[in-house]
């Protein structure tokens, strides 16, 4: 074979090199023709009426901006002011690898738990896109500067300023993005932009989820108001998920932090999406005392009336949350009866939550009762086979350990084709009880978070 002249390999390497111009121009031109990402699709189960109108609270303002921590051109930081001798308590993740911003909010609550409030105001500032976990010593100090900036430009003292970050994991905080927006949000503090600090916390949230409740005690009217964001990344403790509630209620901390506490045990530590615990679950509620109404302890009417209520908000934004489950199509309640004791119904309901055999089960509407069953089994509570009794809604599906000889398999599968279901166990041991709350598992979950780092 005769070989290629110089004018020849040349001229190839002149082809060479225009075939890889024109490769990028057309990959620019591509990128120049294709239409921006459509907005995610908002879950098949959020609340019909959007949004709610979220009340006045008197004593606090939000703000939001955007700060470009991760993502362009939507909204990313929310501030909430809170006036002073305001009551601050909270609940987080007791991850073992929890974010700097929630160790520094733990330690922060401890301090004001010991030496009180003072009469100095508070902050809230909140940022998603980036979580600041596993970030080391530049994650505190990214907290830090965070801190010392909005207690500059709010004069407040920097053990006052509550942060938290919600999103991709083991990425240094951009800080300055945030310091740099402080001014611009002490600027547009307002009373009614509540639901402006609801969106800007969303990650992969498919829409903003808030709560509200009136109660009158003595005469007079107390108001409570939440938010919350969280879809995947969902179980105890608690659920990625971070939760800001407010009301206008006189309440003494230690009251107010017994209260909130317990309320978690039944609402937010009793939801689940993928089993999954966050490194940066928070809930906080700062109560202002602008009413004018006290509210005593546990044991008072006044303190049953407030929980009462205040339970309202944190069960429907914990219904929110896995409404929003990232791909979720059906909302499931999970109730167990007649177990040994309440811990461990709980522990029976969350296997059966938990389980991804029963989960995909409920995405295909498929009435496997078989797959409840070795849910139970493997709760790792004590459970009897022969007493177990197992309904979908108001289907009787087994008992005493045996299908029922009324079970009809097309009464199963019409019950799953609802948007809403129940799975009810009874153990047929003793009086615990729990109810938890899930969805299922669709092949979206899998493609949201595939993707998610992309």
């Amino acid at each position: 074979m005769a070989k290629k002249s110089k004018g020849n390999k040349k001229a190839d390497k002149a082809i060479g090199k225009l075939k890889k111009k024109l490769k990028k121009l057309r990959r620019k031109l591509a990128l120049a023709v294709t239409p921006p990402p459509a907005a995610p699709q908002v879950s098949p189960l959020a609340p019909k009426g959007g949004f709610p109108v979220l009340p006045v609270i008197a004593g606090v303002e939000f703000a939001a901006a955007e700060a470009g921590v991760k993502y362009q051109g939507r909204l990313d930081v929310m501030l909430a002011r809170i006036a002073p001798g305001s009551a601050i308590a909270g609940v987080f993740t007791r991850s073992s690898t929890r974010s700097a911003p929630v160790l520094d909010c733990q330690d922060k609550l401890a301090k004001l738990a010991a030496e009180g409030a003072g009469d100095r105001g508070f902050a809230i500032l909140v940022n998603s896109g980036n979580s600041n976990a596993f970030t080391g010593a530049v994650g505190v100090e990214a907290v830090q500067t965070i801190c010392k900036a909005a207690a500059k430009v709010l004069k407040l003292p920097e053990s006052h300023v509550f942060t938290a970050s919600t999103g991709v994991i083991g990425v240094p905080l951009p800080a300055e993005r945030i310091t740099a927006v402080l001014d611009q949000m002490k600027a547009e503090l307002s009373d009614m932009a509540g639901d402006r600090a609801a969106r800007a916390i969303m990650t992969t949230d498919t829409f903003a989820k808030g709560a509200v409740a009136e109660v009158k005690i003595d005469g007079k009217t107390i108001r409570i108001a939440g938010f919350a964001k969280g879809s995947g990344m969902i179980a105890p403790d608690m659920a990625t998920m971070l939760v800001y509630i407010f009301t206008d209620a006189a309440i003494s901390q230690p009251d107010l932090q017994k209260c909130v506490s317990s309320l978690n045990r039944t609402t937010f530590n009793a939801i689940t999406v993928d089993s999954d615990t966050s490194t940066s679950d928070s809930l906080m509620i700062a109560a202002t005392g602008k009413s004018g109404v006290q509210i005593g302890g546990a044991g008072s009417a006044s303190g049953k009336a407030f929980a009462e209520a205040l339970g309202g908000v944190m069960q429907d934004l914990a219904h929110q949350v896995v409404k929003d489950g990232e791909g979720a199509t059906k909302f499931v309640e999970v109730a167990v009866t007649g177990a040994t004791t309440q811990a461990a119904a709980h522990k029976v309901a969350m296997a059966i939550a938990n389980s991804p055999l029963v989960k995909t089960a409920i995405a295909g509407e498929d009435p496997n009762w078989g797959r409840i069953v070795m849910a139970v089994g493997k709760s790792g509570a004590r459970a009897d086979r022969d007493k177990l009794t197992i309904r979908f809604g108001e289907v009787l599906v087994a008992k005493n350990g045996w299908v029922s000889p009324d079970y009809r398999e097309e009464d199963g599968a019409a019950h799953m084709q609802q948007q809403d279901l129940k799975i009810a166990v009874d153990m047929g041991l003793g009086s615990g009880q729990a109810t938890v709350w899930t969805c299922d598992l669709t092949k979206r979950y899998i493609e949201i978070n595939a993707d998610y780092r992309s």
